[in-house]
């Protein structure tokens, strides 16, 4: 064991217990305040269903999307030299520094009706801004640094000998992508995957202006929580969070256990 092996962990486990534990404790607590009929009552209603059912599913589609086009760019950065390449790379880390607000607003302004992509999209009948689409877009926008950042790194340090060794005994690129390369950087994509999604879960100020915000359509559920806030209605508020927490957690949780598989799998190859 390692010198200073249990200040170290007391010194986490202390610091990650004030960070994290301590506020979701009373997050917990603060719900058990409220009955559980109103509990069932707020979490039931169908403004928070349908908030659920939009952050849930636009999270996990945005997360989805990027893990494919997330690689696709890792691959590109890592595999190809052209022209701006540096100036590409750090355009990827955009969405990290950017205000979620001025990201909001910005991609409203764009995909709105008026807008320079929105008008090439209105003949087509195709309407972004205002939509659950637009959330979807969003949360695109803001995922897409977890997967290329998890997988840059991974791709980077790939073995191009065993490439090499599947080419000259007789297999194609596709052979050697989904045989060779992709077991190794199955991982750190569903690792991208996963912090792209529990990012698209809680976001809210790249959402709440390109959504429009219209009950039961394009109403997110950290909005709710901002709403019941808004009415001092903190069981209300805590009820709709404990639900989020418990469903992300257990999504978490079996894409680790993927991970944990995938990263077994090619660890034994």
């Amino acid at each position: 064991m390692l010198p200073g092996f249990w200040p170290s962990l007391g010194f986490s486990l202390l610091y990650l217990s004030l960070v994290v534990l301590v506020p979701l404790s009373a997050m917990f607590l603060k719900a058990a305040t409220a009955s559980w009929a109103h509990f069932r009552e707020v979490v039931t209603s169908p403004a928070v269903l349908a908030s659920f059912r939009l952050s849930f599913g636009a999270s996990f589609a945005a997360a989805l999307v990027n893990a494919g086009f997330g690689l696709l760019v890792a691959w590109v950065l890592v595999r190809y030299r052209f022209p701006g390449k540096a100036l590409v790379d750090a355009l990827v880390d955009l969405p990290f520094a950017l205000p979620t607000a001025v990201a909001g607003i910005a991609l409203t302004t764009l995909y709105a009706e008026n807008g320079w992509i929105g008008r090439l999209l209105a003949p087509w009948g195709v309407r972004v801004a205002f939509t659950r689409l637009g959330v979807l877009v969003a949360l695109v926008f803001i995922g897409v640094p977890f997967v290329v950042r998890s997988v840059q790194p991974v791709l980077a340090d790939a073995d191009r000998e065993v490439e090499e060794a599947a080419i000259s005994l007789g297999a194609n690129r596709w052979h050697v992508f989904s045989r060779v390369i992709f077991p190794i950087v199955r991982p750190s994509v569903l690792t991208g995957f996963a912090m792209a999604f529990a990012r698209g879960l809680g976001e809210y100020g790249s959402v709440i202006f390109i959504a429009g915000n219209m009950p039961m359509k394009t109403e997110i559920a950290p909005l709710l929580i901002v709403t019941k806030l808004e009415q001092y209605d903190y069981a209300g508020a805590t009820a709709i969070a404990v639900v989020m927490l418990l469903a992300s957690f257990s999504l978490l949780l079996a894409i680790n256990i993927l991970q944990w598989r995938s990263r077994r799998y090619a660890e034994a190859m």
